[in-house]
């Protein structure tokens, strides 16, 4: 499963854009309807994606999706 990937599927569907290319370095700056409840919807949407719960720490490291793809990586490694 590449992480990048599904993040763009994720981002595409809750931005309602197909267009929408997301990269490491992308912020909530970047993207026009990217305010806090949609962070938490976005949240939400990758927990189950993922099938992995972020703790109130992990989400106040989140400044990019990069920040994101690794923070997915450790969880799913915890996982194994």
């Amino acid at each position: 499963m590449d992480i990048m990937t599904e993040l763009n599927g994720i981002f595409r569907q809750l931005f309602e854009d197909e267009s929408l290319m997301v990269t490491r370095t992308t912020t909530a700056d970047d993207i026009d309807d990217w305010d806090s409840i949609t962070h938490m919807i976005l949240v939400t949407a990758v927990e189950k994606k993922f099938g992995i719960k972020f703790s109130l720490v992990d989400l106040t490291t989140l400044n990019t999706v990069g920040d994101m793809v690794d923070l997915i990586e450790k969880k799913l490694s915890e996982k194994r």
